[in-house]
Order: C-alpha cells, then sequence, then structure tokens
C-alpha cells in the first residue's frame, strides 16, 4: 500500500495546494511531508514513527519543536505513541479522522451481521428442517440469488423500491437526528443483510443436516425430544461452529469499511473515507484505513479463538488428563 500510494501518477503537494499552487509552494509542501526524500527513506521513516515513546503533547506546539512531531499522534499508556501522520486533505491527524469514521462503520458492521444471521439462520433451518421438498428448493435458490447479486446492484434495489417508489426510507445520508439516523441505517444494513445471509443459510442448511443424521440426535428423539428442541439445542448449537467462523471474519471485514455499501450509500465510515483518499492520493489515510482494517480482522480472528472453546467442549477438556486417558498428576 506505501509503495503503491507513491508510485501512482500525479504530486500528492501539487493536489494538496491546487492547481494554482506556486512551484515554491509546492516544493515547501514536499518538504514539510517528506515527500523530497528517496523512497526507502520514507518507507523506514513511516515505520520508525509509526510507534514510539514520547511527552505529552497538546497540539498547541510551535512548528519545528520536538514535541510538535507528536501533535499528530494517539497518546496509549506507558508513553507509548500512534503515528499516522497528518492527512493532505484535511490536514488532520490520520487518528483523529480514524476515531471519527470507526465508530460508524462498527455501526453498520453490526446491524448488518445481525440482520444475516436473523435472515441466514432462519432460513437455513427452514431448509435443513424440509430438506429435499419444495421449501427446500425455494430457499436455496433465493439464497443462490443472493450469492450471485452483487452489493451494489441489491442497494440499487433497494434505493429503487424501499426509497423512490414507496417512500419509506431516505436514499442515503446519515441524518441529523437520531430518527433520520436509524431510518438512514436500514437501507445499508439491509443490502449487507441480503447479501451475507445467503452464504449463512446455505452454510446452516448445510451443517444442519449432516448433524441432524447424527447417532446423538436419533437418540434424543427416541428420548421423546419435541422437533424443535433437537433443531435448537442439539442441531443448532454444534451447527454454530463453523457460522460462528464466518461471523467474526466477515465482523472483522466489515468494521475494516464496507467499501461499496458506504459508498453507495455515502455512509461517512472508513471505507467511504478510503476511497475518498484514494481518488485524492491522500497516501496517510490510505495507510490508516490499511492498517485499521487488517487489525480489525487480526483481532476478529483472536476473539474466534476464544469463542471456539466457549462454542466446543470438546476443546476445553482437550487438556483434561480424565478425559484424555492420561495418568492425573
Amino acid at each position: 500500500a506505501f509503495f503503491l500510494t507513491r508510485a501512482l501518477p500525479g504530486d500528492p503537494a501539487r493536489m494538496l495546494l491546487g492547481p494554482q499552487a506556486r512551484p515554491a509552494d509546492v516544493a515547501r509542501a514536499r518538504q514539510i511531508y517528506g515527500l523530497d526524500r528517496p523512497m526507502g527513506e520514507q518507507y523506514v521513516l513511516f515505520w520508525t514513527k509509526l510507534v514510539h515513546r514520547g511527552p505529552a503533547s497538546t497540539g498547541a506546539e510551535p512548528h519545528g519543536s520536538d514535541a510538535h512531531s507528536h501533535a499528530s499522534c494517539a497518546q496509549l499508556p506507558l508513553g507509548i505513541h500512534l503515528d499516522l501522520g497528518h492527512s493532505f486533505r484535511y490536514r488532520r491527524p490520520v487518528v483523529d479522522l480514524l476515531l471519527d469514521k470507526a465508530p460508524r462503520s462498527i455501526e453498520l458492521a453490526v446491524a448488518g451481521l445481525l440482520l444475516q444471521v436473523l435472515i441466514g439462520l432462519g432460513v437455513g433451518i427452514v431448509s435443513a428442517r424440509w430438506r429435499g421438498t419444495l421449501v427446500d428448493q425455494l430457499s436455496i435458490g433465493a439464497t443462490l440469488v443472493g450469492v450471485s447479486a452483487p452489493t451494489f446492484l441489491l442497494g440499487l434495489i433497494l434505493q429503487y423500491v424501499l426509497a423512490h417508489q414507496l417512500r419509506w426510507l431516505p436514499f442515503d445520508g446519515y441524518g441529523t437526528t437520531p430518527a433520520e439516523h436509524l431510518q438512514s441505517l436500514v437501507l445499508p444494513a439491509l443490502t449487507l443483510g441480503i447479501f451475507g445471509a445467503a452464504l449463512y443459510a446455505r452454510l446452516c442448511r448445510d451443517e444442519l443436516a449432516s448433524v441432524l443424521r447424527a447417532d446423538y440426535v436419533r437418540t434424543a428423539r427416541a428420548k421423546g425430544a419435541s422437533e424443535l428442541r433437537v433443531l435448537v439445542v442439539h442441531g443448532l448449537r454444534t451447527a454454530l461452529i463453523p457460522v460462528a467462523t464466518l461471523l467474526v471474519l466477515d465482523f472483522g471485514t466489515l468494521v475494516g469499511g464496507a467499501v461499496v455499501t458506504e459508498r453507495l450509500f455515502r455512509w461517512p465510515g472508513v471505507g467511504n473515507m478510503a476511497v475518498d483518499a484514494l481518488i485524492n492520493r491522500d497516501g496517510p489515510v490510505v495507510l490508516g484505513t490499511v492498517l485499521f482494517s487488517a487489525t480489525a480482522i487480526v483481532l476478529a480472528t483472536l476473539l474466534l479463538d476464544v469463542l471456539y472453546a466457549v462454542l466446543d467442549p470438546r476443546l476445553r477438556r482437550r487438556g483434561d488428563p480424565s478425559t484424555s486417558g492420561a495418568p492425573a498428576d
């Protein structure tokens, strides 16, 4: 990402100051942002500044002082600073921009995933319960359409039907009041929900169909367990393990920015900001969004390892000598 943003045609300093800027001003901007240095030196400097130790800064220090070099930092515990630099376009620290945009992307990601799970698991349970029937075929056919349709097409269809024809919801935006904000959230969340629900429905249906043929499920039915209990308690809990894998990884990806959906609905999140940064050659913001997305996926994977132990008791008992046949200490 670092080298690509610098290999693209165009001068970030010229884009920052405008086409009418004097060459001397452009050269001064290149010097301030370090764009006049060799690319390898810029790369080393980026990593050197990314995580470092330094004094607290109020951001009001005079330019050129040592404290001023920490004005764009996020101050972490133990005196550690995180510095992603200043945005060329917004002229603000990239850390501040991410702190503004990240909660909006997280909000959209949570809303979209909730719809994905509710729709997907519901369709998957119905398909598994009536496997091989017309209900199953219609459900799987609908999920196939959902998987095949790109998100921008789903979003345009929802905008045309719900916003243009029925006028129930706004086309896009974020809203200025809580009521307007909730209305603006529906269409992008529904777009992500329909697209992702198809994957969850097919995965849940296949996993449930396999679990319902297991010996312990037949034993539960022989003991008089109701079909609902068999589906929810015995079947769905086991089938949730692969579903949780997809859910957590999807969450990490969406938190990093649902680029197409955020752009289509003008949702002011990380994904939309990343597109603007690419268009405007705003290298520090591009690098910030890349690192933010990567961190979200890594943390989501770590959370997934913890969830495995919660959902699958066999993983918790793996080190127990009484269940492995090894002698106890």
